[in-house]
């Protein structure tokens, strides 16, 4: 039997399971198009992307055939009240015009995802602001994304990581209006990430020139170029320029992999390549290639530092896929049956569990399991996904046979490296590949200090950016139904 993909679980009589409704089944589709939304907050900007997603079946699952934009919002400056606070009311207002503009109703949206991001996701409603925009806006995964996981979405958006497939290494920039995001990218994979206080609206200016918003970096960036200004001074635009040239050098030393002194956001780069192919992207790379282009803010200055040096060094710039919008275009679902005999649950009542992230460690599971190395990776997964200690569940790639001793190490390294999450009264959720579920939350429970609930299930590959749902058991087969939300990217 299959799931819904729908947050409810939708059966008729004869027991088979609907995807959106009552005249959809599983079981006879081979094909299945989703309307989905993706919606990015940020510090300096906001969009909608409206995209139709085609699911094809694979067996008991269905999987991400293609892709097409219906339609992009124009580009919103993220509105503030006064002080850190987002102008809920009005980013509701603008979602409200990206909905009519596109000519799409808010029950066609099928799946989607809210992303905060930047200095917007540090701001004090920014959880509120989430919560409410993803309960208007459709069937949405809300995510609070920080630096590290901004990062790696940057680079998967602007194609920076696809583009390291073949011909070296590409370092994505991403430059925001209030940070500047780096992924070092090689044969296809990200194996570095940093990220620093550079970004275009630190400081913004009215139509008269003079500075209406300053941001505190912003104070620092212009004592450190020797300048001296306030709200409501003019700023000249030599003076914007020797300012852009003084952030975009800090930018360019971290690219070398050296430190930028009070600006780093995470660790600098562990190493960097000589002649490194570049790809830029984020509100600054609209400006690109626009030599005279004017604005509200540093984003034109700093599009032209930032160009010059990179041309100076000798370095090849290659196209983004997407500038701006190096965002998501939303969530993709698709069904997994579990088999019943493979479920380890304990309490028995602990299902439902809703809109789980997915950490993926890189674990290497050899003839002997070392419980340190696993629990070292699983703290790393965490990090690069920045989620402190929220609720999530562990992918983990099974081979080989399951003996006790390879068992116990696993367990004992899941439950080391997610000791955040337990402690904060969150299940162990263990999803693997292979066929040890139920073995693997026996033993979780048995020999290890787990206090809450424990989930195990198999038969599931999961990645990162992707979002489970587990429903409860199904009685009549006791199998759980398992919803998979994949966070999507740009394809061109």
């Amino acid at each position: 039997m299959t799931a819904a993909a729908r947050l409810e679980d939708e059966t008729d009589p004869g027991g088979r399971v609907f995807f959106s409704g009552a005249d959809r089944s599983l079981i006879e589709e081979d094909e299945i198009q989703l309307t989905s939304v993706g919606v990015d907050i940020g510090s300096s900007t906001s969009h909608l992307l409206f995209s139709r997603i085609t699911l094809e079946r694979m067996d008991t699952r269905y999987i991400v055939a293609a892709r097409e934009v219906l339609s992009a919002s124009d580009i919103l400056l993220t509105p503030y009240l006064a002080g850190d606070e987002i102008d809920a009311q009005a980013l509701g207002a603008f979602i409200d015009r990206a909905y009519a503009e596109a000519g799409i109703a808010r029950g066609e949206i099928d799946t989607g995802a809210l992303i905060l991001t930047g200095v917007a996701a540090r701001r004090r409603n920014a959880r509120a602001i989430g919560e409410v925009l993803a309960e208007e806006a459709g069937r949405f995964v809300a995510l609070s994304a920080g630096d590290s996981l901004e990062t790696l979405m940057a680079a998967h958006g602007s194609g920076a990581r696809a583009l390291s497939d073949t011909g070296g290494p590409v370092i994505n920039v991403d430059m925001g209006g209030g940070t500047t995001k780096v992924a070092l990218c090689q044969a296809g994979e990200i194996v570095a990430r940093t990220a620093l206080d550079v970004g275009a609206r630190l400081l913004a200016f009215d139509a008269e020139g003079r500075i209406s918003r300053l941001e505190p970096f912003g104070r620092h960036h212009l004592a450190r170029a020797g300048l001296q200004a306030n709200p409501g001074d003019p700023l000249p635009q030599t003076a914007r320029a020797k300012l852009a040239d003084a952030m975009a050098e800090q930018v360019m030393q971290v690219l070398s992999g050296g430190v930028a002194e009070g600006l780093m956001r995470l660790d600098p780069l562990p190493w960097a390549p000589e002649a490194p192919r570049i790809v830029v992207s984020g509100g600054v790379s609209e400006y690109l290639d626009h030599a005279d282009a004017t604005g509200d803010d540093l984003g034109p200055e700093l599009a032209r530092a930032l160009s010059a040096r990179i041309a100076a060094r000798g370095w090849a710039r290659l196209p983004a896929r997407q500038g701006i919008r190096a965002t998501v275009v939303g969530a993709s679902q698709y069904t997994v049956q579990v088999s019943g005999s493979t479920i380890f649950l304990d309490p028995q009542d602990v299902l439902p569990l809703r809109n789980l992230a997915v950490i993926a460690p890189h674990l290497v599971l050899g003839d002997e399991i070392d419980a340190g190395d696993v629990a070292r990776a699983v703290a790393a997964a965490r990090a690069r996904m920045d989620l402190g200690d929220a609720p999530v569940a562990v992918a983990i790639p099974w081979q080989g046979s399951a003996s006790y001793a390879r068992l116990s190490a696993l367990a004992k390294g899941l439950v080391a490296g997610l000791r955040a999450q337990l402690d904060a009264g969150h299940p162990l959720v263990l999803v693997t590949d292979g066929d040890v579920g139920g073995l693997l939350g026996m033993q979780a429970r048995s020999a290890e200090s787990v206090p809450g609930a424990v989930v195990s299930i198999d038969g599931i590959a999961l990645s990162e950016f992707d979002f489970i749902d587990i429903g409860a058991v199904i009685r009549a087969t006791g199998a759980a139904p398992v919803v998979i939300k994949s966070l999507l990217f740009p394809t061109e």
